[in-house]
């Protein structure tokens, strides 16, 4: 398996841009994945060295319009944690180059 495969997104949410400041980044991974093959796949990806990985399992929600109901998709949600002599993960475009 890819590792792109397996790093779907990042998440981008205010407390997940707050984590980064302690080296810790949410990404929504694959619901088939592994704690060990998402650390393997953000060490590729990213050239970074992963000190733990924490993952949950966030359920559909229930959705209405109008009288018709249904759910969102279930996802996978991997909380990384990068060592102290690890490089940041550059998820926003610099604005310098402007």
């Amino acid at each position: 398996m890819n590792a792109h495969d397996i790093i779907l997104r990042p998440v981008i949410t205010e407390k997940s841009t707050n984590l980064m400041d302690n080296k810790k980044y949410t990404f929504d991974v694959l619901l088939t994945a592994t704690k060990t093959q998402v650390r393997n796949a953000v060490e590729e990806i990213f050239d970074v060295k992963v000190k733990s990985v924490n993952i949950m399992n966030v359920r559909g929600k229930d959705k209405r319009v109008g009288r018709y109901t249904g759910k969102t998709a279930r996802r996978r949600k991997a909380i990384v944690t990068l060592t102290n002599d690890s490089n940041d993960i550059k998820i926003f475009a610099d604005e310098d180059n402007k």
